[in-house]
């Protein structure tokens, strides 16, 4: 039997897990989802539900893959015969994700050229609709970015996931200090820390309103640290038996919220010093960010090196995704990595072009009143992937055992395990009731 691999360092299966949690999710979509949901308020609650939801799931699931040694579906199905069903839930949800998560991987290459081809935008609403509702040209650049992607993951466990994982990281993280620091410089840049800083009870005017902004930010969770998605329990599964997951399981988290803090630094004090509105949504950095750059000194350079830093924390993020996929087809099906890279990565492909082409000529199509994209980011963020964490609190709450899972975490006593109580309490009780009561308020009109 062919020895499975494994992370040639803690360190390096640190960077690899915290580079999935560190991806478009907090690059592209947490500001513009502070900018709609109230600023701070919505801050407020992602930490909460971080602390409460993502971490103690996030150690079940680096558990449960360290335990079997399995990729989602059969460690699952080991913890419990006929349970594979929730690493299945977390695998779907990987395809949905990449399904839509290369079509803004795509965007983001195109606009990186772009601007190292030419000096600025100059209509960047007119440019972004053109660019995304055309039929052909974001189609070949989702295509370059998910060929990227599979190649990487192709290499393997230490020599491609990790390795570009160490490089990125850390280029990441210093492009986005430098870009942050920049943005403190700008007029009227006090305005835009305020938003994120102060808390704006006004933005939340009802019980109704206060369960839409819990809700976003139960999906951001989700989403940002990759739970419900397969993600760590497969990254879990590479992990040896010298790591401390407890340890690792604050520093995700952590690292995680200090780079979405960063990026609203980044991004909120330009928009707010140009005048422009926070609330733009998902165009944020394609649409808003393009007119800040052009009005800036040095724009064209801080561009650059804006659309590299989201460009790395998009591929980091997709890797893990591709990842989990072709872990089950190389465990169940006995694929070669190469096989079990390739054949799904079409897959991704053919359903992202469609989900592509809803922004233009198939933005006619619904789907439960939903364009093909808006379906596939809601089905990913408000169905499989809490869904998946409520199924996981379940299997290790009742069925593995707290105490079973911190037999796991102690590496045979080797690493002590801090406040078993408050997470057994955490996963057996208090994550499954909040995600039920949210995720019932998400179909209530």
């Amino acid at each position: 039997m062919k020895k499975r691999e494994q992370w040639s360092s803690n360190f390096g299966f640190l960077m690899a897990a915290a580079g999935s949690a560190v991806g478009l999710g907090n690059m592209w979509k947490f500001p513009y989802m502070v900018g709609m949901n109230g600023g701070s308020i919505f801050i407020i609650i992602y930490i909460l539900l971080m602390v409460l939801l993502g971490t103690p799931i996030l150690m079940s699931e680096m558990s449960i893959g360290r335990n079997t040694g399995l990729n989602a579906i059969d460690a699952c199905d080991k913890i419990k015969k006929g349970w594979g069903f929730v690493g299945g839930l977390g695998t779907a949800g990987a395809f949905v994700i990449l399904s839509y998560y290369g079509i803004i991987g795509g965007w983001v290459l195109k606009y990186l050229v772009k601007y190292i081809t030419s000096s600025s935008i100059g209509n960047p609403e007119e440019y972004f609709r053109d660019f995304s509702s055309s039929s052909l040209e974001p189609i070949v650049w989702m295509f370059l970015f998910m060929a990227l992607c599979v190649i990487i993951v192709i290499r393997g466990i230490s020599g491609g996931i990790e390795k570009i994982s160490k490089i990125f990281l850390p280029l990441l993280t210093l492009f986005i200090i430098i870009i942050a620091a920049n943005a403190f410089f700008l007029p009227n840049a006090s305005e835009g820390l305020k938003f994120f800083t102060v808390p704006n009870f006004s933005a939340v005017n009802s019980v109704k309103d206060l369960f839409s902004v819990i809700l976003n930010a139960m999906g951001q969770v989700f989403f940002s640290l990759s739970l419900g998605m397969g993600t760590l329990i497969t990254y879990g599964s590479y992990l040896s038996k010298d790591s401390n997951i407890q340890k690792n399981a604050f520093y995700i988290p952590l690292f995680d919220l200090i780079i979405a803090l960063l990026s609203c630094t980044a991004i909120l004090p330009a928009v707010f010093a140009f005048g422009l509105k926070p609330q733009a949504g998902p165009g944020l950095i394609f649409q808003t960010l393009p007119y800040v750059f052009g009005h800036m000194k040095y724009g064209r350079m801080i561009a650059i090196i804006f659309f590299m830093l989201i460009l790395f924390a998009a591929i980091t993020s997709a890797i893990s995704l591709i990842e989990v996929i072709a872990s089950f087809l190389i465990d169940n099906r006995k694929w070669s990595r190469k096989k079990a890279c390739i054949i799904p990565g079409i897959c991704y492909f053919l359903v992202g072009s469609a989900a592509s082409l809803s922004f233009g000529i198939l933005n006619n199509v619904k789907i439960f009143g939903n364009s093909i994209f808006d379906f596939l980011v809601n089905l990913s963020d408000k169905i499989i992937m809490p869904a998946g964490g409520l199924f996981i609190c379940i299997l290790t709450g009742y069925i593995w055992k707290p105490q079973n899972m911190f037999a796991e975490m102690s590496s045979g006593g080797k690493f002590k395990v801090y406040f078993q109580k408050t997470i057994s309490f955490l996963i057996r009780y208090l994550s499954p009731v909040m995600i039920i009561i949210i995720f019932i308020s998400s179909f209530i009109k």
